[in-house]
């Protein structure tokens, strides 16, 4: 092979590979948009997690959703699932520091602007102040509930099976209160109503 081809190739070659890399990084991996690409990502998540307080039973898909008690940023509590009985709920675990999170909202406040009075009730349930919180929203509001806990080993998202504490965190809860499914990580444009099956 001529010096001239080989360069070329050892370009071609590097740049695709970047090329990969970087479509991994900023797009996640195709696994990761699967269904079963997120169970085996939330075994190997729960595999190297701490283990929970005692107490503390994170949830997993076919369960009942765990009572949950959380502030609203008025400050009133909600519980859940019980303030939005009879209907789906989609639960994204978010913070204003966490990028992903923020690249990911307009999609979920469009999916939210898009249920119907039946359709599924998305909330945001931040690990994050009140304080940051709001002046993050005055930036980049959205129309959907957003709910307060303090980031920690038995934080909501923990209760919600999100043992490792990844962001983005996502549930859907079923209109009878059982967790159907649990994603880690953001979702693409349009991937939402796959996801939650609409």
């Amino acid at each position: 092979m001529k010096a001239g081809t080989t360069r070329v190739l050892l370009a071609a070659l590097l740049a695709g590979g970047l090329g990969l890399l970087a479509s991994l990084w900023w797009g996640g991996s195709p696994l990761q948009r699967t269904e079963s690409g997120q169970r085996v990502l939330q075994a190997a998540l729960d595999a190297s997690a701490p283990k929970p307080p005692s107490g503390v039973r994170p949830a997993r898909p076919g369960e009942p959703m765990p009572p949950i008690r959380l502030p609203d940023l008025q400050g009133r509590t909600r519980p859940l699932p019980e303030a939005y009985a009879g209907r789906p709920l989609l639960i994204n675990v978010w913070a204003s520091w966490c990028g992903p999170c923020i690249e990911e909202m307009p999609e979920l406040d469009r999916f939210a602007k898009a249920q119907d009075a039946e359709g599924v009730q998305v909330i945001g349930l931040a690990l994050d102040t009140a304080d940051n919180v709001n002046a993050f929203l005055q930036r980049i509001p959205v129309g959907y509930p957003i709910l307060l806990d303090s980031p920690g080993p038995a934080d909501a998202s923990v209760w919600l099976g999100n043992r490792k504490g990844v962001l983005p965190y996502t549930v859907l809860v079923g209109a009878d209160g059982t967790i159907l499914k649990q994603k880690v990580g953001p979702f693409a444009a349009g991937e939402i109503d796959r996801w939650a099956g609409h």
